[in-house]
Parts: structure tokens; C-alpha cells; sequence
């Protein structure tokens, strides 16, 4: 395995894989274009709607941020209250709650 870039530190020299962290980001704009085009073609929700849908039921809680599974098209939505963690899993293509975790 490759291990460049290397960056030097200080008086030490510290490696970092790059190979994985580029396959990462390639993954994430390739999930990225299926989610945009699964959007427009109106095979899933758009994110907006989702929020509009499920943020008002999660009284008490923070929105933190989401997530897409693609080819799936379920988005999780990440809430936070009282310290505690919630996820809460929205199919992508009705809009309805289909599973969650935390209180």
C-alpha cells in the first residue's frame, strides 16, 4: 500500500494513506449524482420535504443533519435531545418513517 502524501511534522515525518481517503471521496460524489438524480427523476423525495415531514414530529430535539443510503433511497435523520442521540430512518420514496433509534 502506498502511503503518500507525506507530511512532514515538526521534526518527524508522519504518512497518511491517500488511497483511501480519494475512494472515499469518489464514492460520496458518485452517491451524491444518484441521489440528484433520483431527486429529479421523482423516484425519492427531496430532502426538504423529508425535513418538512419529520422534523415538526421530533418536538424537543435538535436537528443535526441527515445521511442517504443510495441505491436505497432511505435518508436518516440525525436529532439530538437531552444528550441522547436519535436516529430516525425515512423512506426516501413515500416519505413515511420506517424505523428510529433512541428515545
Amino acid at each position: 500500500m502506498s502511503l503518500l502524501p507525506i507530511v512532514l511534522a515538526g521534526a518527524g515525518a508522519v504518512a497518511a494513506p491517500a488511497a483511501p481517503v480519494a475512494a472515499a471521496g469518489v464514492e460520496q460524489e458518485r452517491d451524491g449524482l444518484a441521489a440528484l438524480q433520483a431527486t429529479r427523476q421523482g423516484r425519492i423525495l427531496p430532502l426538504k420535504e423529508i425535513e418538512r415531514r419529520v422534523v415538526p414530529q421530533m418536538k424537543g430535539a435538535q436537528y443535526i443533519g441527515f445521511d442517504l443510503e443510495m441505491p436505497s433511497g432511505i435518508y436518516t435523520l440525525k436529532f439530538l435531545r437531552e444528550g441522547e442521540v436519535i436516529w430516525v430512518d425515512v423512506d426516501g420514496r413515500s416519505g413515511q418513517v420506517i424505523g428510529r433509534t433512541g428515545r
